[in-house]
């Protein structure tokens, strides 16, 4: 998996259109509206597949970790196949991250996560210290 994560003042989500994936969430709350929170944009690659729930573990560490830190209780997840991977099915990515969800709330976080599978217009306001963009590639190896 690799995630780009920003730290943001604020992130606005309206769904647009459908996606190019076969595979698309019902939308039924075509709009995310947030403030201070972590947006985390990940891409599920093939190589994921192998073992999905232990690469969501190492990815919820990492989100979790920077949470912390940050003292950011929010977290939006956006599926974003554009990191330049394998992709991994969409089911498969599909199923990651509402596992990642899952996880998350667990840690006592505010979770949203954006319709898989739509295009959405997004409005964010980013922070601009030395931490407030961060990439991570999550590896079982």
């Amino acid at each position: 998996m690799r995630a780009l994560i920003w730290h943001c003042d604020s992130f606005r989500s309206e769904v647009a259109e459908k996606g190019r994936s076969p595979l698309r969430v019902e939308v039924s709350n075509p709009t995310i509206d947030v403030g201070e929170c972590l947006v985390v944009y990940s891409a599920c690659e093939k190589c994921d597949e192998a073992d999905p729930s232990a690469v969501v573990n190492l990815a919820v560490k990492e989100v979790v970790k920077l949470a912390r830190q940050l003292k950011v209780t929010t977290v939006v997840l956006h599926s974003f196949a554009h990191l330049f991977v394998e992709l991994a099915s969409p089911q498969t990515a599909l199923d990651m991250l509402a596992k990642a969800e899952e996880h998350l709330r667990a840690e006592e976080l505010t979770v949203f996560q954006t319709p898989f599978g739509w295009f959405n217009r997004l409005e964010i306001k980013t922070k601009g210290h030395p931490i407030s963009r961060v990439a991570r590639e999550i590896r079982l190896d």
